[in-house]
């Protein structure tokens, strides 16, 4: 599927890609949540319709911001992960969630205000170097197929 830039803005480029409502929350989801399987996607709270879903996890993948793969034991089921393209976006979605904790909560009361918030709070830059280190963490430990 060819991506078509509208123009040669590097911010407007960036929305050509992440700008779409669901993106930039599948790559929350794989960062913050853990999912990596189709189904996981399909199950989420955001409930995103499966041919979206379907649609947005080829569109990262052709990008270069996740990478499609298989389990060894389990060569139907399909694991998506974030590549450094991917991760390199953490500190724009910590940045979306303080804009958000910030400017929303008014208007949102039932935004999450837990612990990780209060962390977020505190040290911006630490945080998003947690989420990371911890994905990271976690990709080293897992078992999977390159296709």
């Amino acid at each position: 599927m060819p991506l078509n830039f509208r123009c040669s803005c590097p911010f407007t480029s960036a929305l050509d890609v992440l700008g779409d409502k669901w993106m930039l929350v599948i790559i929350k989801q794989m960062l913050i949540e853990g999912k990596e399987t189709f189904k996981d996607f399909a199950e989420s709270e955001e409930a995103i319709a499966t041919n979206i879903l379907s649609t947005k996890l080829k569109l990262l993948e052709e990008v270069g911001i996740i990478i499609k793969t298989k389990r060894p034991d389990n060569k139907k089921t399909n694991l998506y992960f974030l590549t450094d393209k991917g991760l390199a976006l953490t500190p724009l979605l910590v940045e979306l969630a303080t804009w958000s904790d910030n400017y929303l909560r008014d208007i949102h009361p039932t935004i999450i205000n837990g612990e990780a918030m209060q962390l977020l709070r505190k040290d911006k830059v630490a945080f998003a170097s947690a989420l990371e280190k911890k994905y990271r963490e976690k990709l080293s430990k897992t078992t999977y197929i390159k296709i």
